[in-house]
């Protein structure tokens, strides 16, 4: 499930950067769930053709990833927000001081991102 959640990210961020040929395929076998022949009898390939093509667009898909760390930083900013609405709602319960200093330095963090 885990490898899914990574593909959908991954393609969420950088699908648009793969040939539509590429993005057919890979949709039909990630996201529409189709077998490699069913893929390979739609697109007029193989089924060795369809399994390269996917490995292929996993590749440029994490190459782009090791790159630009788009989905790593998504993913940092997203626990940033969290942990700031634990500290707000800490705050809002007891109107600490020390939590708006917490605040103020994960949004620091957030931006620096």
């Amino acid at each position: 499930m885990e490898s899914i959640v990574k593909q959908s990210l991954l393609y969420d961020f950088y699908g648009e950067l793969l040939t539509e040929h590429q993005r057919t395929v890979y949709e039909d076998a990630v996201f529409n769930d189709m077998s490699l022949g069913e893929i390979a009898q739609e697109q007029g390939i193989s089924r060795q053709g369809v399994h390269d093509l996917i490995r292929r667009c996993d590749r440029i898909l994490d190459g782009y990833e090791k790159k630009l760390q788009l989905v790593s930083k998504f993913e940092q900013t997203q626990k940033l927000a969290g942990r700031i609405r634990e500290l707000a709602r800490e705050l809002k319960a007891g109107g600490d001081m020390e939590l708006i200093g917490q605040i103020e330095e994960i949004c620091t963090d957030i931006i620096d991102l």
